[in-house]
C-alpha cells in the first residue's frame, strides 16, 4: 500500500545544523575585522582558508573595500540594473569595461549577502557602506564641481558628527517634503534645538572660497552668512578648507582615507 506523503514532508536535509547565510556573515565579520587591523587580503585568506578574491568579495559586501577598479564595476553595474536583469547587467558591464564576466563578478558583493543600492535609506546599510557612499560623492564632486554632485556630498554626509569653531559637536538632517523629495534646508541639530540652514547660504560660502585646502582663519572669513560657523565646520569635516593649528585642537583632525 502507497505511503501518503504528509503535509509539509520531503527529504530531509543531509546536514540540518548546516546554515549558508549564518556562515557567510561569521565569515564576513571575521574578513572585516582582520582587514580593518590593515591585514593584507592574501594574509586573511590564509588566516580564514579563503582564497584572495572570494576574501574580497567578502568585503565588498560589507561595504569596507575601496578601490578604484571596484568602484568602477559597481557603478556601471548599477547603472545597467537600472534596466535589465541581473545576469544581463553582468554581461553588459563586462563588455562595456572590457572584462571578463568572472572579473565583473568578483567585483560585486554576494546575491544573498545584505546589500544595498545607492538609493537605500542610510538606516538599511552598513557603516561600512556609508563611508563608502561619502567617498564616492565626494569623488563625483570633484570630478565635476556642479551644484548637483555637491547636494550629492551635503546628503550622503547627513547625521555624521560635526565641531563649530569653538568645538561645539552638532550635526545635520535633510527632510523630505510631501512630495517625497528632498528640501533644500539643513536642520542643524545641536542639544536640543533645531536650526534651519539654507541650501543658498551654503552655496554662498561655497563661491567665497578661494581654493580648496586652504587655510580659513575664522567661520566670518566665508561672508557674512547666516549659520556660517556651522557652514565652516561642515566644509572642514568635508576637506574643502583647512583651519589654524590652534582651532584644531577644538575641531579635531578629519580622517585621512588610505590611497
Amino acid at each position: 500500500m502507497k505511503k501518503t506523503r504528509k503535509p509539509g514532508g520531503g527529504r530531509k536535509k543531509l546536514k540540518p545544523e548546516y546554515d549558508a547565510g549564518k556562515n557567510m556573515k561569521e565569515q564576513m565579520d571575521a574578513a572585516v575585522a582582520l582587514y580593518n587591523s590593515e591585514v593584507s587580503l592574501q594574509a586573511i585568506g590564509e588566516e580564514l582558508g579563503l582564497n584572495p578574491i572570494k576574501v574580497r568579495k567578502l568585503l565588498i559586501t560589507a561595504g569596507v573595500y575601496e578601490s578604484e577598479v571596484a568602484e568602477k564595476v559597481q557603478d556601471t553595474f548599477e547603472e545597467y540594473r537600472e534596466t535589465q536583469d541581473y545576469i544581463t547587467s553582468i554581461l553588459s558591464t563586462a563588455n562595456d569595461l572590457q572584462l571578463s564576466k568572472a572579473s565583473v563578478t568578483s567585483y560585486l558583493p554576494y546575491k544573498k549577502g545584505v546589500y544595498f543600492p545607492s538609493t537605500a535609506e542610510k538606516e538599511k546599510i552598513s557603516v561600512g557602506a556609508e563611508r563608502q557612499r561619502r567617498y564616492r560623492a565626494m569623488k563625483r564632486w570633484r570630478t565635476d564641481p556642479i551644484e548637483e554632485n555637491f547636494w550629492g556630498v551635503v546628503l550622503a554626509y547627513a547625521g555624521v558628527k560635526f565641531k563649530t569653531y569653538s568645538g561645539l559637536p552638532f550635526t545635520y538632517e535633510i527632510r523630505k517634503g510631501r512630495s517625497g523629495e528632498y528640501t533644500k534646508e539643513l536642520w542643524i541639530d545641536r542639544r536640543e534645538n533645531s536650526k534651519s540652514l539654507a541650501w543658498s547660504s551654503v552655496l554662498l560660502a561655497l563661491r567665497n572660497m578661494k581654493k580648496v585646502g586652504e587655510v580659513v582663519d575664522h567661520p566670518k572669513a566665508l561672508g557674512d552668512i547666516r549659520g556660517v560657523t556651522y557652514i565652516y565646520g561642515i566644509f572642514y569635516r568635508f576637506g574643502l578648507i583647512d583651519v589654524p593649528n590652534e582651532v584644531k585642537e577644538k575641531m579635531g583632525h578629519p580622517k585621512k582615507r588610505k590611497k
